[in-house]
């Protein structure tokens, strides 16, 4: 029997709920297809502050290099807002990205027909959107130097070498190759040097796939392309400041930010994590979604564990509680059979799962 070792970072918030949800579809999973996980606690964020002084502590580093895969949850929270930047739940987690070598972002943002009528954007806009944004993740604004501030300036530098844009480029147009072999790069080349080293270096890549179409777009063009005709994009490939934003913004198209999942992966070990936050707001009620987190740990099995098979019984479990009209309570307003917990949809779902 294969054994899996897996990192579960939950995090703050609804970060236990959604990845307790996501561990009871795993272990179905495992149970169905003949493997075994075998799961290590680690923390992050305001819990990982409050326990021992530090967002992102040495053991949990430790803990995620040793293991297959992070599954992780969510971080943050007003409670931990005014502590110094470096003290911050946030601040942790970009250390843990860094530490871990996660260059790439991949966040897919799929409409399902069954909640067609959930985005704010009209259903023949957004009917049979599937695209995915990679989003380089260690590099970029939020990690560039100099930066700083004083009591009347902040400052923060855009940087990116050639080697990080290459290595960026290369994963997607390598998920180009897996799709519909499209791919639109998205920068500010008309203003920023930056960005015109970029376009420079996917143009210098793209030579090596010569299957895959490849076209560019300024990032303004782009907010404003995924809401007027968002199925013209596959693949967008895009920076770290530019796919924070869009991928939010793709996010959307589905109607409930509560569904989509996310793989942060590079070459030591991935991540895997629902793009939403923790929503401390209404943490403990159990009435998160915990569909994004659940589709983030199929991604996990697909991508880092190789087991394609497993991942494809989940993605048809989520499909089909939906197509039987089992919501939680964001998704309550569209065609719902039966308002779920957080904890009743995870059980359908890995009930399905095991059939």
């Amino acid at each position: 029997m294969k054994h899996y070792k897996i990192a579960l970072i939950k995090g703050d918030g609804i970060g236990p709920e959604v990845i307790d949800e996501a561990v009871k579809v795993l272990d179905s999973v495992a149970a169905f297809a003949g493997f075994h996980f075998e799961y290590e606690e680690a923390l992050m964020g305001g819990i990982a502050y409050d326990i021992t002084g530090d967002p992102l502590p040495k053991e949990t580093i430790e803990i995620a290099l040793k293991s297959d895969a992070v599954l992780f949850g969510a971080i943050g929270g007003e409670k931990w807002d005014k502590l110094e930047r470096e003290l911050r739940p946030e601040s942790g987690l970009l250390r843990f990205r860094k530490e871990l070598g996660v260059y790439a972002n991949l966040r897919p943002a799929t409409v399902y027909d069954e909640l067609v009528n959930a985005s704010s954007l009209k259903p023949s806009v957004v009917s049979g959107v599937d695209l995915v944004v990679v989003r380089e993740l260690i590099g970029g604004l939020y990690f560039g130097e100099p930066k700083g501030r004083t009591d009347d300036k902040g400052w923060n530098t855009m940087v990116y070498t050639r080697s990080e844009i290459k290595r960026i480029a290369h994963k997607a147009f390598e998920i180009a190759m897996t799709r519909k072999k499209i791919v639109c790069s998205v920068d500010k080349a008309n203003v920023l040097e930056v960005s015109q080293l970029w376009r420079e270096v996917v143009i210098e890549v793209s030579s090596e796939y010569p299957e895959v179409e490849l076209s560019h777009m300024y990032v303004d063009n782009a907010a404003m392309q995924l809401i007027r005709n968002p199925k013209q994009f596959d693949v967008m490939l895009t920076g770290n400041i530019f796919g924070d934003i869009l991928s939010d913004e793709s996010s959307m198209l589905s109607g409930s930010i509560g569904l989509l999942p996310s793989a942060s992966i590079g070459s030591k070990i991935g991540v895997y994590e629902p793009i939403h936050g923790s929503a401390p707001d209404i943490a403990g009620q159990g009435i998160a979604n915990p569909i994004a987190t659940i589709a983030s740990a199929s991604m996990m099995l697909r991508y880092a564990l190789g087991e394609a098979k497993a991942a494809d019984k989940i993605d048809a479990s989520i499909k089909r509680t939906l197509k039987e009209g089992y919501r939680t309570h964001d998704l309550a307003q569209f065609d719902a059979k039966e308002v779920c917990s957080t904890s009743e949809m995870g059980s359908i779902i890995a009930n399905y799962v095991s059939k």
